[in-house]
């Protein structure tokens, strides 16, 4: 059997202060063109995932971020790939810049139950009933 190692990728679930969260679009010459996703990236030999995720939204996005809740590791197995899903909450932190699309064709700051109406990165909808679920629980 042939059982493919899994790559480490980090993903943010960046909320600002009114409950919406920030997706980006990806470019058309990158796997998934033109699809929506969690801003995030692969974790390098030697990183721990929050570096990862602190060196990925630093690169893509030049932000800073306050991480908070780690979710569950999750697999997601692509036709040719499996990524191992590393999530974080946060926010930005109160010295960061405003998002910049450096990578991203655009960006969008969403509601939890508008989710659905994004054509996601497959790895990324696991997430939407989750994060919708939370939205709901919310005072």
């Amino acid at each position: 059997m042939n059982e493919r190692v899994p790559i480490p990728v980090v993903a943010a679930l960046l909320e600002d202060a009114d409950g919406n969260l920030l997706l980006g679009r990806r470019p058309p010459t990158k796997p998934l063109p033109m699809r929506w996703e969690f801003p995030g990236g692969k974790v390098e030999a030697g990183e721990t995932p929050l570096e990862a995720l602190a060196r990925e939204l630093k690169e893509e996005l030049s932000i800073q971020v306050i991480p908070g809740q780690a979710w569950p590791v999750y697999l997601h197995h692509y036709e040719k790939v499996t990524v191992e899903m590393h999530v974080f909450s946060c926010r930005l932190a109160p010295e960061s810049p405003a998002p910049y699309a450096h990578e991203h064709m655009g960006l969008a700051w969403v509601r939890p139950e508008q989710l659905g109406e994004y054509d996601l990165a497959p790895a990324d909808v696991p997430l939407i009933g989750p994060l919708q679920a939370a939205a709901r629980a919310r005072p």
